[in-house]
């Protein structure tokens, strides 16, 4: 864990005068509710609306001036898509971003709107591996994938960083999982800190695949999962970030669908907060009970874009 959580060390210096540094919210009706003190390290604020971009500019920036000149390539659903092409516009570096049909359409416009080439596919006919190999055919480009980088899985390792750093006493932390980069970096960061401080990644109970591969020792995947936590949406966790989930991780929970949804509206209505659904996933393992809150838990909260369309069906219980 040495090196990585060096890594997770050096990214922080790296990225201190370039991200925001997010709030920590608390909701005192909640802390009543469960008997705990609950901390919330608000990603939504994040530049871009998301943890992503802390990954995409800690990896991209560190790459040499002949593969910064000959551009960047990337896939995502959407938060990594709009961090890579965010970073690359600061950078001034081309980007191509290989995106799902059923990606949130303001994740798309955001992507396009930073400048990068938005390629669209459909994921029932092809993989987004498939389309990102055929658009960079002559090996031009590098690619930069969403979670299963090491520098990717370092730069997210640095929101656990500011949490503790300002809330140094957490019995708990919980993060969502999607592909595990951002459950990886954080419970290397949170153990390399707080040594007994328990980590819990949390998952859609539809998008299971990482929660499967924890228990069984086995890589389970599970391709265009239903689940209206879009930013979980990945077949499968990765070649690097499997191994780090199962060795630092403490336990994998699903919520359901309704969780989530309750989640979202509570951060909305009663923290007047924007979280898109994967986002929620810590506050949904909380409130539904299937994660008892214990002392001082910190909760990861990814990202907030969420399109206006989908967060009205939700405050509407459609």
């Amino acid at each position: 864990m040495t090196d990585f959580f060096e890594k997770i060390s050096s990214a922080s210096e790296r990225l201190k005068d370039v991200v925001n540094k997010t709030p920590v919210m608390q909701s005192s009706t909640l802390n009543k509710r469960l008997n705990a003190n609950i901390y919330f390290k608000c990603e939504n604020f994040q530049k871009m609306g998301a943890f992503k971009f802390r990954g995409a500019y800690n990896a991209i920036s560190q790459l040499t001036d002949e593969q910064k000149q000959k551009g960047i390539i990337a896939y995502s659903s959407g938060n990594h898509a709009q961090a890579v092409a965010l970073v690359c516009q600061m950078l001034d570096i081309s980007a191509t971003i290989v995106m799902p049909n059923n990606a949130p359409k303001i994740k798309q416009q955001a992507t396009e709107g930073y400048g990068a080439k938005v390629v669209v596919f459909d994921p029932i006919q092809t993989t987004r591996e498939q389309v990102a190999e055929k658009e960079n055919k002559d090996n031009q480009l590098t690619l930069i994938k969403p979670f299963d980088n090491e520098n990717v899985i370092s730069g997210q390792g640095t929101v656990a960083f500011e949490l503790i750093d300002e809330i140094n006493d957490l019995d708990m932390m919980l993060a969502p999982c999607g592909g595990g980069g951002l459950l990886s970096g954080t419970a290397i960061a949170t153990k390399g800190k707080l040594p007994d401080c328990k980590v819990i990644g949390i998952e859609p109970e539809m998008a299971d695949d990482a929660t499967k591969s924890f228990y069984t020792g086995k890589l389970h995947s599970n391709p265009n999962p239903l689940t209206i936590a879009d930013g979980t949406r990945t077949t499968s966790m990765g070649d690097i970030t499997f191994p780090l989930v199962r060795e630092y991780v403490d336990e994998m929970k699903t919520v359901s669908e309704e969780a989530i949804m309750e989640a979202v509206r509570f951060f909305y209505y009663r923290m007047k907060i924007v979280v898109e659904p994967s986002g929620a996933l810590g506050l949904a393992a909380l409130l539904s009970g299937v994660v008892e809150a214990k002392g001082n838990v910190g909760v990861i909260v990814s990202g907030g874009n969420i399109d206006g369309e989908v967060m009205g069906d939700i405050l509407n219980g459609r």
